[in-house]
């Protein structure tokens, strides 16, 4: 037998090795960029940018909370208005075309397509480049629906009524009142009661009759006169009962 001829070389488990392999990456160099190992490398940096943006939004919920609004009435009219990234959506069924008898298309068709060759990108676009000057299409469609969903929020911001957004959902303080008093036994008494309600908290289009900063002189005016959707002569009692149902609206003031 030969020295060498059919001899085998097997490790020992038992001993460790003393030689690690180097955290190198693997020859990519037939595909264009950079390349790097997954771990650390590449992962470190996610971890990084993650944690610059959560910061970010941490910051920004502090600077900014969420704005409470009052409780649901559904005896007030009320426009729901989504969040910011939703705008976009918001807007485009606001359009003759995406909305009424279309709105399916507004609120299906569109965004089907739009995800669809979303999901359908990696296969139209099978090239390895990385570069979004030499992807032609899915960078164009990229930048179009980048341009669509700006365009959209930004027309939806301006031409939204945030005034009466607001005015809508504002927290108004109750105030208490005691409803064995002369004054609250000629409100409901009266045609008042039926519009704005038996906590005169208002409805049905009319308003609240606590915290109007109205003086007494004022209600009585309006309630001769009228204002806004409420007509003219409404008031039927004796003009002494009516001064003191005044009194009792002007001291309806939150403390």
């Amino acid at each position: 037998m030969h020295r060498g001829k059919g001899m085998k070389f097997v490790g020992d488990s038992r001993i460790k090795a003393n030689h690690r392999m180097p955290n190198v990456p693997k020859d990519y160099s037939e595909y264009p960029g950079k390349t790097e190992a997954f771990w650390p490398n590449f992962l470190l940096k996610e971890w990084m940018v993650g944690a610059v943006f959560l910061i970010g939004y941490l910051l920004l919920t502090v600077a900014h909370p969420s704005p409470l609004e009052g409780p649901a009435d559904p005896t007030r009219a009320y426009t729901p208005l989504p969040d910011w990234y939703f705008l976009f959506m918001y807007q485009l069924l606001k359009y003759s075309f995406a909305s009424g008898p279309y709105n399916v298309i507004g609120a299906i068709v569109i965004p089907g397509l739009a995800f669809g060759a979303l999901l359908l990108m990696p296969f139209l676009d099978k090239g390895p480049e990385r570069r979004p000057s030499k992807r032609p299409l899915p960078t164009a469609f990229m930048l179009l629906t980048l341009a669509a969903m700006f365009y959209l929020t930004w027309e939806s911001v301006v031409n939204h009524d945030w005034e009466a957004q607001k005015a809508m959902g504002a927290i108004v303080e109750t105030v208490e009142f005691d409803k064995e008093s002369e004054g609250y036994k000629l409100y409901a008494g009266s045609a008042c009661i039926t519009c704005h309600g038996e906590g005169l908290e208002g409805g049905a289009g009319a308003p609240s009759l606590m915290n109007t900063g109205l003086t007494a002189d004022e209600i009585k005016d309006i309630a001769h006169n009228g204002r806004g959707n409420m007509p003219p002569g409404l008031w039927t009692g004796s003009d002494e009962d009516l001064q003191k149902l005044a009194e009792f609206i002007e001291s309806l003031k939150a403390e």
